[in-house]
């Protein structure tokens, strides 16, 4: 008898043979990897200053026909410099790291919440208007202005951002898993398993949160790109990552005064968050394509 390939297995191949989606998934791991070498693999301190060779081009400036430019490039220095001499490749490598680390952490803080609190008012009708009322004030917030608002509050570092972010992220969550427990709670096996004497402990954890977790994957998955966005604008306006450490957003907010002198301490922390959450945001999308249930056979 021939053994039934799994989900997980069918799932993976359905990723595989899309290509975009295989694309980004391959881009993320290496991404991810590179991230995780960082120490080892930067070649310079992202914070040491050197003014003698500040807005040294990249590697690009080889390729010149004017010899001047050639003649500007610093061996050592791949992506040139900022405007204090700093090594712009070992910031994009630490800054990456910095702004993937809030983005995993912000996500699963606010799916922690979110999924428990969306449970709790999907679950119990006497829970789901309190819970869900003071989810409807945290969205009467435009999600930037929660996060500076709570940052205004605690004060600016790396922490209360990823305290804001994850915040900002719960009412999503719980909303969402609200609408998916309300539908799964009505189906037929759990009125069985709850005829059987099962607690309610039971049945959300061991039953309920199990046909909600595709959804929470993909939830998690797309939240991630709006995460890393969200510290890159913060950042940007100076109420993320404090300066001197590096991330991508504070990397675009020092080189907006240098756009039209050095166009590429804007452009290369750009492409990185760009090609980032594109990445997160079509992996997300075909995974809600793949962990349908209606599309699972």
């Amino acid at each position: 008898m021939t053994k039934r390939p799994s989900f997980l297995a069918k799932a993976t191949e359905k990723l595989l043979k899309n290509k975009l989606a295989a694309l980004c998934f391959v881009l993320l791991v290496l991404e991810v990897l590179l991230l995780l070498i960082t120490p080892w693999i930067a070649p310079h301190d992202p914070e040491a200053t050197n003014a003698a060779i500040k807005f040294a081009p990249g590697f690009w400036a080889k390729f010149s026909s004017d010899p001047a430019v050639r003649a500007s490039y610093v061996p050592g220095y791949l992506l040139g410099t900022d405007n204090l001499g700093r090594d712009t490749l070992s910031r994009l490598l630490w800054g990456g790291r910095v702004s993937l680390a809030v983005g995993v952490v912000s996500t699963a803080m606010g799916l922690f919440l979110g999924v428990i609190l969306g449970m709790l008012a999907g679950y119990y009708p006497k829970l789901d208007n309190p819970i869900m009322r003071f989810m409807d004030l945290l969205f009467t917030f435009p999600g930037v202005l929660l996060a500076m608002l709570i940052i205004g509050m605690l004060g600016s570092s790396t922490f209360n951002a990823t305290l804001a972010i994850s915040i900002w992220s719960v009412p999503s969550f719980a909303r969402m898993v609200r609408g998916k427990v309300l539908q799964i709670k009505q189906e037929d096996y759990i009125l069985a398993i709850r005829s059987l004497g099962a607690t309610d402990f039971r049945i959300i954890f061991f039953h309920v949160l199990k046909n909600a977790l595709p959804l929470i994957i993909v939830i998690a998955t797309m939240r991630m790109a709006s995460s890393i966005i969200s510290i890159s604008t913060l950042s940007y306006l100076g109420m993320g990552v404090p300066a001197p450490a590096p991330e991508w957003g504070s990397m675009i907010a020092t080189g907006k005064g240098f756009m039209w002198e050095a166009p590429e301490l804007i452009i290369i922390p750009g492409v990185a968050v760009m090609i980032t959450v594109i990445c997160f945001n079509i992996l997300g999308d075909k995974l809600r394509d793949i962990l349908d249930p209606s599309l699972r056979d």
